[in-house]
Order: structure tokens, then sequence, then C-alpha cells
């Protein structure tokens, strides 16, 4: 199948980006679509031109990094399906396809399609973690969850922190990244004895690094790869209003 892209380009982060057109004409429907990168940069290649730089890792939908945004839409246009898990049967022959990096002040672009995200790394380093030492693990009933408190916890950890929420909300807010890492550890014994002092440190990380506020939009929920709910953001506002 053919399929034409018009892909951002940009040197780096101080220079001026722009859109450049490309066809890739021998392009397989079982192909995912950072393999219709990969085929793409062997085609420049063998043209003398620079390769389209694009962060990617598992190619598995799990580690979050292969984010990009195609025809307006953070990780493309399947429902809960990170970029590298996004394949061409869903696109038609002959096709345009948009693609660009996550847009926000707080993922400034490195080159082409790559940003950086270690805003995120911040968030969590400021508070994101369990600092008492746990030892060994143990007995399964030494400590009672309740199976509602432990299947919410593992949804809300489920986050890739991909940063497709932020690419997607109108304000390219992090409430639904910080939020579902505050909310697992909360609804966990282990978490409790450092909730309150957890969440404050990190709502204001996230304040410092420049992402915008919620104001309920919802685009974060519709891109989330992980389908985790706007719920978390509720939960994390509670959790900071008890901090106070």
């Amino acid at each position: 199948m053919k399929l034409h892209l018009k892909i951002w380009r940009q040197d780096g982060p101080e220079q001026v980006g722009r859109f450049e057109r490309y066809t890739v004409a021998e392009a397989d429907p079982d192909m995912s679509f950072l393999e219709l990168l990969d085929v793409l940069n062997e085609q420049l290649i063998h043209q003398g031109q620079a390769p389209v730089e694009f962060d990617h890792d598992c190619r598995e939908g799990i580690c979050g990094s292969c984010g990009v945004v195609i025809n307006g839409l953070a990780h493309g246009s399947q429902a809960q399906t990170a970029t590298c898990q996004l394949y061409l049967r869903h696109f038609a022959e002959g096709d345009t396809l948009t693609v660009e990096p996550w847009r926000a002040k707080a993922f400034p672009v490195i080159k082409d399609l790559v940003v950086d995200r270690s805003a995120f790394d911040r968030i969590i380093a400021a508070g994101g973690y369990i600092s008492v030492k746990a030892g060994s693990a143990p007995e399964a009933n030494a400590l009672l969850v309740s199976k509602a408190d432990s299947d919410l916890a593992f949804d809300y950890a489920a986050c890739i922190g991909c940063g497709a929420c932020v690419a997607a909300c109108p304000n390219a807010s992090a409430s639904l990244f910080t939020a579902a890492k505050v909310a697992h550890l909360s609804l966990l014994p282990q978490g409790h004895p450092e909730r309150h002092q957890r969440v404050v440190l990190m709502t204001t990380q996230m304040a410092a690094e420049d992402f915008g506020d919620c104001s309920n939009h919802g685009e974060c929920e519709a891109v989330c790869p992980k389908g985790i709910s706007i719920a978390a953001i509720a939960r994390m506002r509670r959790e900071y209003l008890m901090a106070l």
C-alpha cells in the first residue's frame, strides 16, 4: 500500500521546525506505525538524507516512549493503543498521515519527533515513591487490602508515562499522569504514611514544570493508551485538600 507522510522536522530545540512530505510506496498493512517510520528512514538514508528522529524502545506498548501525534490525535485514532502498537491496516491506500511531536512547553522538542519528557521524571523524584525500607516481601495476608482498592491501584499503576495526556490536553496539563501516580500509592497501606507529603510535593513540582492546570476537558482520558480514568484527578485533588 502507498502512504503519504507529512512529518514535522526540527533540527534542534532552538531551530525553527517545518513539515516535510514523503511517500512510502511499499508499506505493508501488517506493519506497525514505527515500522513504517523505519522503512521511511531506510529510504531517506539510501537517498543521502537525514533520517527522521523518533523515540521508541519496547515496541510492545509497555514503555511509553513511542508517542507521537498522528492526524491530530496523540498515539493515533485507535483507542487504548500506543503508537508502536498501531498497525497500518487501520489506514487506507493513499492516505496522508500528519505526524507531529507532543506539543507542550514542558516537553521541548529535541529533534524531529523526539521531545524531552524529563519533567515527568522530576515529578516522580519529588515524591512518587515509598521511602520506607520495606525489607523482604511480607506474607500475603499480613496487610489486608480490599479487592476493590487493589484493583483500582493496579489500574492507576498501569500508567506508562508516555505523555499523551499532556499532548492532548488544551492546557498541556500533566494532571492525569501525576494523579495516577499519587492515587495508586494512596490506595495501598504502604503508601499511607507519606500520602500527604507526596501529593503536595508532586503537585508543586508539576506546577513548577510549566504544565497547565486541568479544566476537565477529558481529552487525557480519551487518548490514554492504558485507559486511565480522570477519576484519578478527582482523587488527587481530594488528597491535596486533606493534606492542607
